[in-house]
Order: C-alpha cells, then structure tokens, then sequence
C-alpha cells in the first residue's frame, strides 16, 4: 500500500516561567495535534515535553520494524556480515500481502547489516521476514517466525511496556499488533543506543553490494521513506509506518546541540488532510531564549 504523510513540528522554545526557573519568560503557544495520540520526551532525561492519549493502544504499522530491528540488534555475538539467502517464501509473502518491499531478488546472499538497511529505509517486509527467520528459533521457518515474535514482546516486557503487543515482525498483523506513542517512543528511545540503528535510520539513501546465486554481484538502492531527514538539518530518525489500521504514523528524533527530543504520532486520520503536529518542543538550547523551527516530511510507504 502507497501512502504519505506530511508532519510539521513547529516549535517556539521559548522558556517559559514556571517550566525552567529564573529563566526568561514569554508566552509559549498552547501545543496541539490533528493526529489522535502523539507523545514527544527530551530523550536524554525522559522528561515529557507533549502528551495526547498517549497511552492509548493503536495500530503501529511499519513502525513495528523498529522493535523487529532493535531484537535483531540485541542477539548475542551478532554478525552484522553474515549472509543471509533469500528465499522465495520472502518475496511471495510481499506479493500476498501487497507490502512495502525492499525488492530482494530470491537466491541473492545479503548481509545481515544490508537486511537492516532494506528494513529501515525503505520499509521492506520482505527484509523483515528474512531477519525474523534468521535469528527466530526452530525446525520450520514458521516456529521461527513464531519464535521471533516471541523475543519481540520479551523485549517489550523487559522495557517495562504494558501496552505493547506484537502479533508480527512487520506491523502486517492479525489485529494483535499495537502499541501507544509513549510505549513506541520508549522503544525507539531504547534502539537509538544502539551505535548501528542510529546510523541505519539517519541514512537518506544507500546503495548496497549483494552477491547473486550464481555468484556475482549486484547493487541495491535504497532510499528512506522519513523525508523528515531531507527536509530538517537535525532530524536523525526514526521511521515511518502506515497501513488501514494504523492509518499514517511517524516515529521521529531530532537533535540540537546536545539535546534530542523523540516522539511519535499515531493514526494521523487521511492522505489528504496529510496529518499536521503542532508540538512545543523545549530542546535547551542555552544559547537560544526562542526556537522556531518548521519540519515537513512527506513520504510514501506502506
């Protein structure tokens, strides 16, 4: 499924009285959001900065590929070269289900890292499924879909999530794969320790070199679906997610300085209206009594 999305985070920092003690004051426009749950933390602090039904459960779309790389990423003694064999059981599930793809060809070896890149930027399914097989646990790639699945909602439990639950590796679920914009920011917030994920989701394109079944070579390209990345100097991530559950989702970070703020935006209601966040962000900018700043990102994904 095609869909985009435009955010805009305009932000008037200005410090408030009363928020950060005798600093200076000024009005600070009220926040608001179209979007029906959005949740924005200074992710250095876990402060909350915005909040709106931000614990309420929805659908997550492809931002469920967040937690699917982050349980990839915490395997132990992981080998981010190993290859991994592309088998056809990838590319008809994309077919079944009409989902983003990161259009891997059955037979070529592709590295585990190179999975994470046809993950992340362009949304690939078929990548998600490859890397659920790969490091699920058992006899039959469905016990280990199964199994990987599993490590998924282990991870959310172990963050201390309790409105999280994941029914599949891609956010192509059977109605049981939800999540809130707080629980989601906190995964997110959690994946973005790691040195690789950050590095990963703040690319805006890549070309990779994979080998062939017959043993020579090819050149994948991939562009990010978060256009937040091209369109404001700062953003460093996250991803992007859609679906007819989960109508159109962002998760996002951005830095100043040396502060980072991460948030999320759930069900932002159509194309057309493409979902508009109005967030009053306190980024700290010691430097700054007031920042303005104007993020739109347009994209296309499922």
């Amino acid at each position: 499924m095609r869909s985009a999305v435009t955010v805009s985070l305009t932000a008037s920092a200005v410090l408030a009285g009363g928020l950060f003690a005798g600093q200076a004051q000024a009005a600070t426009p009220a926040p608001s959001i179209t979007a029906p749950g959005g949740f924005v933390m200074n992710n250095g602090t876990g402060t909350t900065l915005y909040g709106k039904a931000a614990d309420t459960r929805r659908s997550t779309g492809s931002t469920t590929k967040i937690m699917t790389a982050k349980v990839v990423l915490s395997q132990p003694n992981l080998n981010l070269d190993a290859k991994v064999t592309i088998q056809k059981a990838y590319s008809d599930y994309i077919v079944a289900k009409n989902a983003s793809s990161a259009r891997l060809i059955v037979g070529d070896k592709v590295t585990v890292r190179q999975l994470l890149y046809g993950l992340m930027l362009p949304s690939g399914c078929d990548a998600a499924y490859a890397l659920a097989d790969k490091f699920g646990t058992g006899t039959t790639r469905d016990a280990r879909v199964k199994s990987f699945i599993g490590k998924m909602n282990d991870e959310a439990r172990r963050l201390g999530l309790r409105n999280t639950h994941f029914d599949s590796f891609d956010g192509i679920g059977g109605g049981q794969n939800y999540s809130t914009p707080r629980d989601l920011t906190k995964i997110a917030s959690s994946a973005m320790k790691n040195s690789t994920f950050r590095t990963v989701v703040k690319t805006k394109s890549t070309q990779q070199k994979v080998t062939t079944k017959s043993g020579g070579y090819r050149y994948m390209s991939w562009t990010n679906t978060n256009k937040l990345l091209s369109t404001y100097s700062g953003a460093i991530g996250v991803k992007t997610g859609s679906g007819p559950q989960a109508k159109y989702c962002l998760v996002f970070a951005a830095t100043r300085g040396t502060k980072t703020v991460i948030g999320t935006v759930l069900a932002s209601p159509s194309e057309a209206n493409r979902a508009a966040v109005r967030v009053c962000i306190f980024l700290l900018m010691p430097s700054c009594l007031s920042l303005g700043l104007a993020i739109r990102a347009s994209r296309a994904m499922t």
